[in-house]
């Protein structure tokens, strides 16, 4: 009469395979746990709630642009230590007596800011610099009543000046 021997093999948790087939599943768990925080930690700078609102305010917009280049406005931005000196050049009656520029940074919201330049004769504007990260920023100067707009794109730090200018118009289609 012929036996069946069983040798005794290692456990299942013993050997390498089952392990490798459970990581599979387990990192794609992992992965998708990671992302989920991620996307709730971070809100999307990107996105305008009040879209239709911004929509309706862009014919506001081109009217200040297009004041703007009536005027033959530009303004130069440069950097000397902790302040920032804007020179504003153009055919204005009179210079106003203080300035409104927005620094918008292209995708976090929150870092936007609004500094207010006093007028320092000849033209010169002057407002103290706060601490910037380094970086691309929007830059949107308007007098107090909105009546034009000047824009431009500087890079922090600010080592050389930065031009402001009247939004030129999209070909339309």
């Amino acid at each position: 009469m012929n036996t069946l021997t069983v040798t005794p093999g290692k456990a299942w948790y013993r050997e390498p395979w089952p392990w490798f087939l459970i990581s599979l599943p387990a990192t794609a768990v992992i992965a998708g746990l990671a992302t989920a925080w991620i996307a709730y930690h971070s809100a999307d700078g990107l996105v305008v709630g009040d879209y239709y609102k911004a929509g309706l305010g862009i014919n506001q917009m081109l009217a200040r642009d297009e004041a703007a280049r009536a005027l033959a406005l530009h303004a130069s931005l440069q950097q000397e230590g902790t302040v920032l000196a804007l020179t504003l050049a153009g055919r204005l009656p009179a210079l106003p007596d203080q300035l409104a520029l927005t620094l918008a940074h292209p995708t976090r919201a929150g870092m936007d800011q609004t500094l207010s330049l006093h007028h320092a004769g000849s033209g010169l504007y002057r407002t103290s610099l706060p601490v910037m990260p380094a970086g691309k920023w929007h830059a949107q100067l308007t007098d107090a009543a909105s009546t034009w707009r000047l824009s431009g794109v500087l890079h922090t730090p600010l080592n050389q000046p930065a031009t402001l200018a009247a939004a030129t118009e999209s070909p339309r289609r």
